[in-house]
């Protein structure tokens, strides 16, 4: 049992209003410079302990602040590429949170990809070939007068569908495409996720990540999330030939040939777009498939499998998690198969990627790695005060102009 009085000092800091401030308010330094966090808001009474872990993992420094009239800094560097995150424990299960990224251009993948990855994703891109797609439509109301909106099937393996909604203006004018994927979880597809897209004069495929109609009540979905899709992302985790993305990355690929058969794809623009989870399938997909033009990625999941082996936290799903001795072997190997850092090489295209400094879920460390790896034309948003979910909103806008200058064949923003 925690002593009372420790209890007391974590509610006391949970109640205050703290700020972590880095004094470069990008968060961006050179190798060697020093990084200054000043927190304020503090009880002054406080004195909370603080750890500043390199890439969310190895402790660089740890200690007790003390505060001065409610103000306390921090101070450490890096003397090569890296991440750092400074942690300050606000109540029994929460924390603040400041970031900074050192050196990121140099940010390097903990691991090569294997031998055969190219060989692996072409036999099953090939095996995919051998099913009929066989999509099957059914027109539903969009409650948009602009917009036709249908439910949509298709065949993937093992005997498994994709469903999604596609949704088109009125009309019979070709229409740019654009693939929406999803950010990870068990839930139903909400119509506006495409019909939005569509109103605005795109082609629109949203798809789900998983093999389940996409309009059930939200207990249908709750229930298999507890059950039976309950941790999915480690479903086959220590064999890359049973794994559960290798559904979902096909899913992707067959739903980027449907649209690219359609006659009202307009032949030019083929944008691919999701968050997280939904990062991590449209990477994957501008790797795999040629007929995608851009591709924009937030806080993209699945990246630096193997980032633990060189002391840095790796993101979802967190591949490793929970394995050891030849299981956790087992599992970095197939991990390999499936990580967006081997994947980044194959984009040619330009591709647009958010990045957390303070995202726990998806280290900015393994996102920085996997975009110096990318192909092609690229920009990087670098959000110093965004978590996975929170203070995410510097990336709106940049993508938005990226979806309206690909949209309209003009240049992309690249800065």
């Amino acid at each position: 049992m925690r002593p009372f009085f420790l209890l007391s000092l974590v509610a006391a800091i949970a109640a205050a209003d703290l700020t972590i401030t880095a004094d470069h308010r990008d968060g961006i330094y050179a190798a060697g410079e020093t990084v200054t966090w000043t927190i304020t808001g503090l009880p002054a009474d406080a004195a909370p302990t603080y750890t500043v872990k390199i890439g969310g993992r190895t402790v660089a420094a740890q200690g007790t602040l003390q505060p001065v009239e409610g103000t306390a800094t921090v101070q450490t560097s890096l003397p090569g590429p890296g991440t750092l995150l400074l942690t300050i424990p606000t109540g029994e299960k929460t924390n603040a949170w400041g970031g900074a990224v050192v050196d990121w251009p140099r940010i390097a993948p903990a691991a090569p990809a294997p031998a055969d990855f190219d060989a692996f994703w072409k036999a099953k891109i090939a095996t995919l070939q051998t099913i009929p797609a066989d999509p099957v439509l059914e027109s539903v109301p969009s409650d948009d007068p602009r917009v036709d909106l249908w439910k949509i099937s298709m065949a993937n393996i093992n005997g498994s569908r994709i469903n999604g909604y596609l949704a088109r203006p009125k009309g019979e004018a070709s229409c740019p495409a654009q693939l929406v994927v999803q950010w990870a979880g068990v839930y139903p597809l909400d119509k506006a996720w495409s019909v939005s897209q569509a109103r605005n004069g795109w082609l629109t495929l949203n798809i789900l990540a998983h093999d389940l109609p996409v309009d059930r009540e939200k207990a249908f979905y709750d229930s298999l999330k507890a059950g039976a899709l309950k941790d999915y992302s480690h479903i086959g985790a220590n064999d890359r030939n049973a794994s559960y993305f290798l559904r979902m990355y096909l899913s992707c690929y067959r739903a980027a040939d449907y649209l690219t058969t359609r006659a009202d794809w307009n032949r030019a623009t083929f944008l691919v777009s999701g968050g997280s989870q939904g990062a991590l399938q449209a990477i994957v997909t501008a790797a795999l498939h040629p007929a995608v033009t851009v591709a924009t990625g937030d806080v993209p999941a699945g990246c630096d499998h193997a980032g633990a082996s060189v002391g840095r936290a790796p993101g979802w799903p967190n591949w490793v998690a929970g394995a050891t001795g030849a299981e956790a072997e087992a599992r970095l190997k197939a991990a390999a198969y499936y990580d967006v850092v081997n994947f980044a090489p194959r984009v040619k295209v330009p591709v647009l990627v958010g990045v957390g400094l303070i995202d726990t879920t998806c280290p900015p460390a393994g996102v920085i790695a996997m975009f110096n790896q990318l192909g092609g034309p690229k920009r990087l948003v670098i959000m110093p005060t965004a978590e996975h979910v929170k203070g995410r909103e510097p990336f709106q806008p940049v993508r938005n102009a990226w979806f309206l200058a690909a949209r309209d064949g003009k240049p992309l923003p690249m800065e």
